[in-house]
């Protein structure tokens, strides 16, 4: 892939910029700052022949001190991904949930207007756009449609997860999770991020892990992030990471480029799609967001109602 990273739309309250949602694409630490140069030794010096290798360190340690350096840019990455991809689901769903019937009033009044009106005229090409009216009112569903609630970018939503298992649903109270959950969600996932495993047990400890951290995090659930801090707190001690032969730490390079150009892939679309549209008209307050809209969808509706009451007079 070719893609640049795909900026995502900044947020502006966040404690400090280390924090910043806008995802800022991985760069290796440049060799120069890696591998210092060792002050030349005297001519007479006799340490200066007597072990040639100390004057400059092992090629494998300046490129495992690269991929450390990717590793880190590549975690920073993927929250600010990650982070954004909650505020899009969020919104999604809670301008779903309070703009939807908003919608369907409007929709309803336009098929009412244009059915008035084709009943005055008797013109075929109102009676035409009266029947498109009413069709887009109760248009036949898609399979897309039916599953749209109960699908999300992670499987089955926590709605339909909720119905099926007979648990309260959960849904986010607003689109943006609070300041303390997100500083709690950034630093679980810094010490807990899969990349960082050394092993695939490791790895599926970690994947399941940041999996219940996601899941808390959508729905801004303080506490639950906090035991889940307490839990990874109090789980065995990491072992720092050995030295890697050369071709490893080139392979884990390699693996870390991928992923980044998977991650920008992401961003992009998400920045792009309907919702990331809107959440740019806004990235102060997205919240607030969704209550101007719906002052706007109530005046239409308004408007539309003291229509129809003229042409049915």
């Amino acid at each position: 892939m070719t893609h640049e990273a795909a900026g995502v739309p900044p947020t502006r309250n966040d404690d400090d910029r280390q924090d910043d949602d806008r995802p800022a694409e991985p760069q290796p630490a440049p060799e120069a700052q890696d591998a210092p140069a060792s002050p030349a030794s005297p001519a007479g010096d006799a340490g200066a022949a007597g072990d040639p290798q100390d004057a400059a360190p092992r090629p494998e340690a300046r490129l495992a001190k690269a991929v450390q350096a990717a590793e880190q840019a590549l975690i920073e990455f993927e929250i600010a991904v990650e982070t954004f991809r909650v505020e899009v689901e969020n919104f999604s769903r809670l301008h779903h949930q309070k703009l939807g019937p908003m919608y369907a009033r409007l929709d309803e009044l336009d098929a009412q207007i244009a059915e008035a009106r084709a009943a005055k005229t008797g013109d075929p090409e109102d009676l035409r756009k009266a029947k498109e009216a009413r069709d887009i009112v109760m248009p036949m569903p898609g399979v897309d449609e039916l599953f749209h609630d109960w699908m999300d970018s992670d499987g089955l939503s926590p709605e339909a997860s909720a119905m099926l298992t007979e648990q309260p649903v959960r849904p986010p109270k607003r689109v943006r999770p609070s300041e303390e959950a997100r500083k709690l969600y950034r630093e679980l996932a810094r010490k807990a991020h899969p990349d960082l495993a050394q092993d695939e047990p490791e790895r599926e400890r970690r994947d399941e892990f940041i999996t219940r951290v996601n899941a808390a995090y959508g729905r801004g659930d303080v506490e639950l992030l906090k035991e889940l801090a307490a839990e990874w707190a109090a789980g065995p001690a990491q072992p720092l990471a050995p030295l890697s032969e050369s071709e490893e730490l080139y392979a884990r390079l390699e693996w870390l480029s991928r992923r980044k150009e998977l991650l920008t892939v992401l961003a992009k679309e998400l920045e792009e799609g309907a919702i990331g549209s809107m959440l740019r008209m806004a990235p102060d307050d997205p919240d607030q967001l969704l209550e101007d809209i719906g002052e706007q969808l109530l005046g239409e509706v308004s408007r539309r109602e003291a229509e129809l009451a003229e042409m049915v007079q």
